[in-house]
């Protein structure tokens, strides 16, 4: 009988991967595939392309620029221009193996300053200032899978499953769906050098998490959107969609967030609940300003999300406890025991910048900053 794609896969998932594999195992010579990747204006869509160079780079400095023409991925100042490719963070490539890299990139605008949209550029600089400190983070990023037509993946076409409660961590047919990706996604995160520490399944079914961490400064952000990629990319294979909308499905269903852990030193050690504590004062006069930094629509995605319910708390106000999962900030339980450790930040939205985040955190925690930050102009 005639095998026909699921209408809910995309097109090109039907391709013999056999076939493919054929010529992947081809050998390349001396010869090196490096894939750029970069993220757009939008401040969430990344994109990516191949060049060949003539040796395996050893480090990010062997990487050589490159450009693109700006006005093809949405920079409306790029009409007639190119952007740089400014290359910042070297992986390995696990879709077409060693010794093949994928690179990370900023972007400069024509003049080789940085886009309204680079937030790496000044959380650099935050992150070299607050450097004494030693930052750490630790990011839980949520994601959800839609069938190509946007349904969520694996749900019933007309109706709901079952009820929150037996997806989350759960294990079974009927609980959860799209493992095979989640288990990809980890694989290639290990085989690529991303510091990826764990996954799960979470409430919604078909929504999973994984997190990314202890990074130290800019690392962060360079090691999350590079899991993010690969995110996409493995999702492509199986030809279905991951979003990281913070609100993927209206009602009475958990929305999706990007729980950020944070520590300096000071709090790691002993006597650390102390800073943490002081750390969480300065917080609770800034929270207008971090919501701004937390989603890449200045706190609309996340009026979606935060309403007080499904283990959120209120957009517009702030708090903070030991082990309250409806709180903005949470203190572990055993860090409110142990007397040091780290605090978490429930707020930011799963589509957030890493980079803006970890920076607006910095800024606060660490460098002390009271007004606000004026966010970089429209790209």
């Amino acid at each position: 009988p005639t095998i026909t794609m699921s209408s809910a896969m995309s097109a090109s998932s039907d391709l013999s991967k056999s076939v493919r594999d054929k010529y992947m195992r081809l050998p390349q010579g001396d010869k090196v595939q490096v894939t750029y990747i970069w993220i757009n204006s939008t401040g969430e869509g990344l994109h990516c392309k191949t060049r060949t160079l003539d040796s395996e780079p050893k480090g990010i400095e062997d990487v050589p620029e490159w450009n693109f023409y700006g006005y093809s991925v949405y920079w409306p100042d790029g009409s007639n221009k190119d952007m740089y490719l400014m290359p910042v963070c070297l992986f390995r490539d696990p879709f077409t193996l060693d010794p093949n890299k994928l690179v990370l990139c900023e972007v400069l605008r024509h003049n080789r300053k940085p886009t309204g949209t680079n937030f790496r550029s000044s959380c650099r600089q935050v992150m070299e200032q607050a450097g004494h400190s030693h930052p750490w983070f630790g990011m839980e990023q949520e994601y959800s899978l839609l069938a190509i037509d946007k349904h969520p993946f694996g749900w019933p076409k007309n109706g709901y499953p079952g009820p929150q409660g037996p997806h989350w961590c759960g294990v079974g047919t009927d609980k959860v769906y799209g493992r095979d990706i989640a288990e990809s996604h980890y694989k290639a995160c290990l085989y690529a050098g991303v510091k990826i520490t764990g996954a799960n399944a979470e409430a919604v079914p078909s929504q999973w998490e994984f997190q990314v961490g202890p990074c130290e400064g800019i690392a962060m952000g360079d090691h999350l959107w590079m899991a993010r990629f690969l995110l996409h990319r493995v999702c492509e294979d199986f030809g279905v969609v991951a979003t990281l909308d913070p609100k993927p499905i209206v009602g009475n269903w958990h929305g999706a967030g990007c729980h950020t852990n944070f520590s300096t030193e000071a709090m790691r050690n002993q006597g650390g609940l102390q800073h943490i504590e002081e750390a969480i004062e300065k917080l609770s006069k800034r929270h207008s300003y971090h919501i701004r930094m937390y989603d890449p629509k200045g706190g609309a995605d996340n009026s979606r999300r935060l309403t007080g319910s499904h283990e959120t708390s209120s957009i517009h106000e702030f708090s903070a406890g030991i082990d309250n999962r409806n709180a903005s900030i949470r203190i572990p339980q055993h860090v409110g025991k142990g007397g040091c450790g780290y605090f978490e930040d429930r707020r930011p939205a799963a589509n957030c910048d890493p980079y803006a985040v970890t920076e607006a955190i910095t800024r606060t925690c660490v460098l002390n900053e009271t007004e606000p930050v004026p966010v970089g102009e429209v790209p």
